[in-house]
């Protein structure tokens, strides 16, 4: 199979930004783009292959069609015809609502069908005051919650972090969190869109009306745990592959390269994305198929490719992400 590039579906939100489009070279007529979801198999929202022979289906077509040899045979096992990863870009020009995602157990009791949704976020850049928020700062109970979002001071109890490129946040389900106002962010996540929003600031939708709160929900799911630092730490080398986040969910790794470099995938039995965060080059699996990769686009490498070689033009900086 080819390595596959998608259509990217782009989400006007009220928060919404302007950098996604020349981030990846493409023009629309959209104003406030606040996401850009690159590879996704959400139901109503899967992503459409761009390129190729295989141009005009759906990944869930595609997943359903090539089986194990499109994203291997644990995968399939386990998550059948739904694509198991959400890739997005978001655009921050707002803070997001304070919000918490449910786990897997909690979402099968409330949304039948639908996936829990652990996720991380990488930073491709951020304004001068870019911040975000991850986790609880002080411990507090579920009562003290509720009372903080009714008096709005949940914020006070609240990580918050002054963000630049190349910093990471891995967001098991149920911690709370908000990407601030100024972020741009690859966000890697289990395919889900189960979202409880917490406090949005009164500020109101695009229909003039404000958001909904799912407070109750959100004090079931939140994870009451306090811990020192919610910042991912690592140290990258050149023309080596690090890892930043690995969970049940996903392995997710950052390669920064001037030089080519070649990636065995034979024992891995998984599709690899790879998001292309600077520079550009070529991507080249072990059958010879090229396909040219630049910042701002994403490439789906099928489980049945044994290697692939990344040749950048210059310096060529990627995430990589498998499950």
């Amino acid at each position: 199979m080819y390595p596959l590039k998608f259509k990217p579906i782009f989400k006007t939100l009220v928060w919404g930004g302007e950098k996604i489009a020349p981030f990846k070279g493409v023009r629309t007529d959209q104003h406030n783009i606040g996401e850009s979801w690159e590879i996704s198999g959400v139901k109503n929202d899967e992503s459409v292959v761009a390129n190729g022979p295989l141009a005009g289906k759906s990944i869930t077509e595609l997943v359903h069609e090539y089986k194990d040899r499109l994203v291997g045979k644990a995968n399939y096992a386990r998550t059948g015809d739904e694509f198991p990863l959400l890739v997005k870009f978001i655009d921050a020009r707002q803070d997001l609502s304070i919000q918490v995602h449910p786990d897997d157990e909690l979402a099968a009791r409330h949304h039948p069908g639908q996936n829990g949704k652990t996720e991380m976020w990488y930073v491709v850049s951020g304004d001068a005051n870019a911040h975000l928020m991850s986790g609880l700062s002080r411990r507090i109970t579920p009562e003290e919650y509720v009372e903080r979002v009714e008096n709005h001071t949940i914020t006070d109890v609240l990580h918050d972090y002054r963000i630049s490129a190349g910093d990471v946040f891995f967001l098991p389900a149920g911690r709370i969190h908000s990407i601030g106002a100024g972020s741009f962010i690859a966000e890697i996540q289990q395919t889900s869109d189960l979202t409880y929003r917490i406090y949005d600031f009164g500020r109101l939708g695009l229909d003039g009306k404000p958001r909904e709160l799912h407070t109750e929900l959100a004090k079931e799911a939140i994870d009451y745990t306090v811990y020192d630092d919610y910042k991912t730490h690592y140290t990258s080398r050149k023309n080596e592959e690090t890892t930043l986040v690995s969970c049940k969910y996903f392995t997710t790794s950052l390669l920064d390269m001037d030089k080519p470099f070649t990636k065995d995938l034979s024992g891995l039995d998984s599709f690899l994305i790879i998001i292309c965060t600077e520079g550009k080059g070529e991507i080249v699996d072990n059958e010879g198929n090229r396909e040219p990769v630049r910042q701002g686009e994403s490439i789906l490498i099928p489980a049945s490719a044994s290697s692939i070689e990344f040749i950048p033009d210059g310096s060529l900086k990627v995430l990589t992400s498998f499950v």
